[in-house]
């Protein structure tokens, strides 16, 4: 299901624009505003920049955490370094996205995508660190440079990463959406933060999908 962003056109095909949310996240703001975010004259995607708040800098100081093209792309490789992307330029996290179905179809985003998924087959292209999972790179390579920005606060992220790491509850409480990316999921333990996930936690009616604590 990680790569079901990359068929978007293929599952929605009665609306221009559309929003995803990867499944470890929880709006806390009027979706609507994220929804109106602008998308700038052929792009096909906005996402969240990986340098764009002073807080999401003090916690990937503090874990150690890569936001550049370093952090996904093996510059040894030939094919990467022809690409002309500065190792150092800033990375964004696709677990939010507001798309553009038009211009996604237009520039054939899912052909393209797909390609980079082949060569890295054929070549191992991607960092050996995989900071984002196997299907950030390829949209790092594809959207490098086309895409439009969103609001900081509708994608407040890293909130997985490290289970020792806190952001302050009043940013958290300004916060429009957390993301919890990374390894320390809100439902697992340990993590952080869960207490802004439980409230929005809803029983599984089955019994089969518990949340795990350390009294469970």
């Amino acid at each position: 299901l990680n790569f079901v962003r990359f068929y978007l056109p293929l599952l929605i095909q009665k609306h221009e624009k559309v929003i995803y949310l990867d499944d470890d996240t929880i709006v806390q703001g009027d979706i609507q505003e994220l929804y109106d975010t602008k998308l700038a004259p052929g792009h096909a995607a906005a996402f969240s920049d990986d340098c764009d708040l002073p807080s999401t800098h003090e916690m990937i100081r503090s874990v150690g955490m890569q936001n550049t093209y370093m952090g996904f792309l093996d510059y040894r490789k030939q094919a990467v370094r022809d690409l002309g992307i500065s190792p150092s330029t800033c990375s964004f996290n696709p677990g939010v996205i507001v798309a553009n179905m038009t211009e996604w179809k237009r520039q054939r985003i899912t052909k393209q995508l797909e390609k980079w998924m082949q060569r890295n087959v054929e070549e191992n292209l991607y960092s050996s660190t995989l900071g984002g999972g196997v299907a950030t790179s390829p949209m790092l390579i594809v959207f490098h440079g086309k895409y439009s920005t969103i609001n900081p606060m509708w994608h407040i992220r890293h909130l997985g990463w490290s289970p020792d790491t806190r952001y302050s509850e009043h940013f958290l409480q300004e916060a429009k959406l957390l993301h919890w990316n990374g390894r320390y999921k809100p439902w697992d333990y340990p993590s952080v933060h869960t207490d802004l996930w439980e409230n929005w936690f809803i029983p599984d009616p089955s019994g089969k999908f518990k949340i795990t604590r350390p009294d469970s």
